[in-house]
């Protein structure tokens, strides 16, 4: 019977998306109005951040477009918060409760790309923004606005905070604003990531070290006297063959992967310098420790066995997220409100194209609403320091469809899709579900004890403790 009646209104020309928002609240609808309101904006902001594509803590334009569009919506900014000058806190509105939106904006280095279902860089080797974070920062602040001009109309009452977060890409901005309190009086955070799909995300993600590993040795004659030098190419390469042997020896949910950054520079010299950089992950901080110090250990022997002097140097880690169903129920709803998101037969062909290039089942836009799954106990993916968030306060976390089905993340075809009208739907559905998910926090108090009775219980004794070395974040070793 539901299925004959959503065919009798496609028949009538009614969508089923404009149909679901006629049952939205009268704050829902004022939503809905304000990110259409100010969808052109939004979406020129976001294409000009796509086009700046800039990568971690250089990203001073995106930031400022960001912070001067809030600015001009009668938000108070703070910038250059917690010593990154691309860091900022949008805030309006006083009192109880604080509910904080996250918006990132870097881009990834390499993968340049106009807006064409076709690999084409845009400027050859320039970085490109491959995992839609030209759309996360725009699309959360238009969430922002919405409840702000809510807060602004009496409508509600309370404090909505927009921060504007470096470098997720490579240090990690937000766990330098962690360290610095800056969600210590908010509520509720809210987050959300392009994807390939819409959910509410209620999966983790998985927790990551980052170190880098130098070894040094004595230079000489690569045949006059090899004997006289000590090959710190050597030790990189001992080091990496026991990583390799290491890995039949980890639980199946761990992860490593180096990249070599520097080997040595010409074929006659025996190297004195080498330099390695290292990830290790597991689903839970507590499994990904252990392996972190195995490896530490493994530098020392690969330097006692090419006979040099070795750094290890930590760079920066990550928690895991820590899930919040209770949250993701209630974006779950606002989600089922607002229905899917509607494509036109040329961005359903450019979503087949780019699937058809890159090997994929043609199958087009994914845009359904996903149920609201079982939360894994050992989930795959990614790393990402919305984690480091998650472990201070309550966070609810949303994946919105901006890519075709199963396209290749950090990848030239989502820079492709987050140029074009594909992204911008992404931007302007999510900028709405974020939006009506904290109207209910602001309405309902109870949500929010709800909420917050989760974080606490899940977070138990744990202790958070950031994983960054002593000092202000790195912003001055972006070629390191």
């Amino acid at each position: 019977m539901k299925k004959a009646y959503i065919l009798f209104l496609l028949c009538l020309g009614i969508s089923i998306n404009s149909y679901s928002q006629k049952n939205l609240s009268n704050s829902k609808k004022a939503i809905v109005k304000s990110v259409e309101k100010h969808r052109a904006d939004l979406i020129k902001i976001s294409d000009e951040i796509w086009a700046l594509a800039e990568t971690a803590f250089e990203e001073n334009k995106s930031s400022k477009l960001l912070a001067d569009y809030a600015e001009q919506q009668g938000f108070k900014v703070e910038r250059g918060v917690a010593g990154m000058p691309t860091a900022f806190v949008a805030t309006y509105g006083s009192g109880s409760p604080v509910i904080s939106v996250l918006g990132e904006f870097d881009a990834l280095p390499g993968i340049s790309q106009k807006a064409e279902p076709t690999k084409q860089p845009l400027n050859e080797g320039a970085a490109g923004h491959g995992c839609g974070h030209n759309i996360f920062g725009a699309g959360s602040l238009g969430a922002a606005i919405a409840v702000k001009e809510l807060i602004q109309s009496g409508k509600i009452k309370g404090t909505i905070k927009f921060f504007g977060t470096p470098s997720e890409e490579k240090y990690f901005g937000k766990i330098w604003m962690v360290r610095e309190g800056l969600w210590d009086d908010v509520d509720v955070n809210i987050s959300w990531h392009p994807s390939a799909s819409i959910e509410a995300d209620v999966q983790s993600s998985l927790a990551l070290v980052d170190f880098k590993i130098e070894f040094f040795g004595q230079a000489a004659h690569a045949s006059g006297d090899p004997w006289n030098g000590r090959s710190a190419s050597d030790a990189l390469e001992l080091y990496t063959t026991g990583i390799n042997y290491y890995r039949e020896h980890v639980k199946p949910t761990v992860r490593m992967h180096y990249h070599i950054q520097d080997g040595g520079q010409v074929v006659n010299v025996v190297p004195d310098y080498s330099r390695l950089w290292m990830r290790v992950r597991d689903t839970k901080r507590s499994g990904m420790m252990p392996v972190y110090q195995q490896a530490m250990k493994m530098a020392e022997g690969a330097a006692i066995m090419a006979n040099v002097d070795y750094k290890v140097s930590l760079i920066s880690g990550i928690y895991e997220v820590l899930v919040n169903r209770a949250g993701g129920e209630i974006m779950q709803q606002n989600l089922e409100l607002l229905g899917p998101i509607e494509y036109t037969a040329e961005e359903t062909a450019f979503g087949k194209k780019i699937q058809e290039v890159t090997g994929k089942e043609q199958v087009g836009m994914d845009s359904k609403i996903k149920p609201l799954e079982a939360t894994k106990e050992h989930p795959g993916g990614g790393s990402t320091d919305v984690g480091d968030v998650s472990w201070n306060v309550a966070n609810i976390n949303l994946g919105v469809t901006t890519a075709p089905k199963d396209t290749p993340w950090h990848s030239w075809a989502v820079v492709a899709c987050g140029g074009m009208s594909i992204g911008h739907k992404g931007l302007a559905y999510a900028s709405k579900a974020m939006a009506m998910t904290m109207v209910d926090l602001f309405e309902n108090p109870d949500l929010v004890t709800k909420v917050k009775a989760e974080y606490k219980e899940r977070k138990g004794d744990e202790v958070y403790k950031a994983i960054v070395p002593e000092g202000p974040p790195p912003i001055n070793n972006k070629g390191n």
